[in-house]
C-alpha cells in the first residue's frame, strides 16, 4: 500500500531513471524492455531492502561536523558523532536551536541521497516518514509490508539513519573549545546549524527575488522603475552588504545533503558593529555649566572682558556698556547650548544614573514644560548658577593673567543682566 507522496517518489526517480538510460538508437522492444527493468527497480520489493542496506551510510544531523571541515567525520577512532539537537521551545528571545523550526540536515555517502529524501518524506499527518517508522504506525507498517524482507529488519535498518552511538566520537577538524570547570573541562565544539543557515538563506532570496513567479516578476519590475528614474506607489526591500560563502567546492553533496539541495552556498548578514555617530550635544551628567559650557569657545569674549578689566577706571559709562554687551553675548552662548540640550535630552537623559540637581533637571529636560511653568523658584537658581559661573569662568580662562576684582559687586551688576533676560531662560 503507497500513498500519494510515496507514489510521487517513485515516479520521479523513475522518470530520472528511463531519462538516463533510453538512448535514441534503442527499438522499440528495447525500450519496453527497460521499462519492465525500470519497474522491478523502483518496485517496493525490491528497492525498499536495497534502500535500507544503504540507510546507515547516511546520519541525520542538526549541526554536520562538515560545514567546520569536509573532513571532520571521518577518523581513525571512526566515524564523528551525529549531533541531533531536540532543544526545547522557549520565548526568551534567542535565535537558537528549538526555538526555531527548520529542515534536519544529513551527511553521509552522497549514493545514499535518495534513501534520505525517502525517509523524510512528509506524510499526510505533518509527521515525516522515519517518525511513522520510529512509532510504528500504521501507515509504516502497511508501507513496509513485503514479502522479500521482514518489517522489524526493514525498520531496523532504516532507523540506523537517526541512530546515535552510546560512544562519543569527536575529531580534531571540529573548532572545539575546552571550558575549564572546576578540576575538569567541558570540550565545547562550535558547530554549523545547517537548517538555521539555509532558512536564512531561503527568506533572503524572498526578500531579494519574490516568493513564487508572480512576486518575482513585481520585483523585476520595480527594480526597472528604480533604475529608470520611475515613480511607483509599491515598495520592495533590499539587504545590502550580503557576503556568500561556498562549502564543498564543486562537490557540495559531501559536505550534507541541504547543503546539497543548496548548490554549497549560503548567505552571511553583515555582523560589523554598529556605527557610533558621535554626539555634537550631550546632556550634562552633573552639572550644566561645567560639562556643556565649554571655556575654550567663549575665549575671545573672556579676553575682551580682560581688555577692559585692565582699564583703570572700566567703571566710566562707556567701558560699562562695553562691559554689559560682553555679559549678554555670554547669557546668549547659555542659551543657545540651553536649547541643544533640550533637544537632545528625551533620547539621552536617564534618570537612574543623572546626578544633575533638580532645578537643573527641570529647566534642562525637555518634557518638563508643566514644571517649568508652575513657579519661578528653579529659574531663580538658574539666575544664581548662570551668573556665578560667568564670574568664575572669567578667572578660571585667564587663569593667572585675570585682574582681581571686586567679586561681590561685579556678582551683583552680572545678576542684574541676568534677571533682564531671565525669560529667554525659561
Amino acid at each position: 500500500m503507497t500513498n500519494e507522496t510515496v507514489s510521487k517518489f517513485f515516479d520521479e526517480r523513475k522518470e530520472a531513471w528511463l531519462k538516463k538510460n533510453i538512448k535514441a538508437s534503442l527499438s522499440e522492444e528495447e525500450i519496453l524492455i527497460k521499462h519492465e527493468e525500470c519497474n522491478d527497480i523502483f518496485s517496493l520489493e525490491i528497492w525498499l531492502p536495497n534502500a535500507s542496506r544503504r540507510a546507515g551510510q547516511i546520519s541525520m544531523a542538526t549541526h554536520p561536523c562538515t560545514f567546520s571541515h569536509p573532513s571532520a567525520r571521518k577518523n581513525k577512532n571512526d566515524y564523528v558523532t551525529s549531533v541531533i539537537a531536540d532543544t526545547e521551545q522557549r520565548e526568551d528571545g534567542l535565535l537558537r536551536s528549538g526555538n526555531m523550526e527548520v529542515s534536519s540536515d544529513a551527511l553521509g555517502n552522497a549514493a545514499a541521497l535518495d534513501v534520505h529524501k525517502f525517509l523524510t518524506l512528509i506524510m499526510p499527518d505533518g509527521k515525516a516518514l522515519i517518525e511513522h517508522i520510529k512509532r510504528d504506525s500504521k501507515l509504516a507498517q502497511s508501507l513496509l509490508k513485503i514479502k522479500s524482507k521482514h518489517y522489524e529488519a526493514l525498520k531496523e535498518e532504516f532507523l540506523k539513519m537517526i541512530d546515535s552511538s552510546e560512544e562519543f566520537v569527536t575529531s580534531s577538524k571540529i573548532k572545539q573549545v575546552y571550558f575549564p570547570v572546576e578540576e575538569d573541562y567541558h570540550q565545547l565544539s562550535i558547530l554549523t546549524n545547517s537548517g538555521i543557515l539555509y532558512y536564512l538563506k531561503k527568506r533572503v532570496n524572498a526578500i531579494r527575488f519574490g516568493k513564487d513567479d508572480e512576486d518575482k516578476e513585481k520585483l523585476k519590475c520595480l527594480r526597472a522603475f528604480r533604475k529608470d528614474n520611475v515613480f511607483s506607489d509599491n515598495e520592495f526591500s533590499e539587504i545590502y552588504n550580503l557576503t556568500t560563502i561556498g562549502y564543498g567546492g564543486t562537490k557540495p553533496q559531501n559536505i550534507s545533503v541541504l547543503n546539497s539541495q543548496n548548490g554549497g552556498q549560503a548567505h552571511l548578514l553583515n555582523s560589523m558593529p554598529p556605527e557610533l555617530k558621535r554626539r555634537e550635544t550631550n546632556f550634562p551628567r552633573k552639572n550644566f555649566f561645567s560639562e556643556s559650557m565649554k571655556l575654550w569657545h567663549l575665549k575671545d569674549i573672556f579676553q575682551a572682558l580682560h581688555n577692559i578689566f585692565k582699564v583703570p577706571n572700566y567703571s566710566n559709562e562707556a567701558m560699562r556698556s562695553a562691559r554689559k554687551y560682553h555679559y549678554e553675548q555670554l547669557i546668549e552662548k547659555v542659551i543657545e547650548q540651553m536649547w541643544a540640550v533640550r533637544l537632545v535630552s528625551s533620547e539621552q537623559y536617564y534618570e537612574k544614573t543623572s546626578l544633575l540637581k533638580s532645578y537643573q533637571k527641570v529647566w534642562l529636560y525637555m518634557d518638563d514644560i508643566e514644571k517649568r511653568e508652575e513657579d519661578d523658584i528653579w529659574l531663580d537658581k538658574i539666575v544664581e548658577d548662570l551668573s556665578a559661573w560667568i564670574l568664575q569662568s572669567y578667572t578660571k580662562s585667564l587663569g593667572s593673567l585675570a585682574i582681581e576684582i571686586n567679586g561681590t559687586w561685579e556678582y551683583l551688576d552680572i545678576k542684574d543682566i541676568v534677571i533682564k533676560h531671565k525669560e529667554a531662560l525659561r
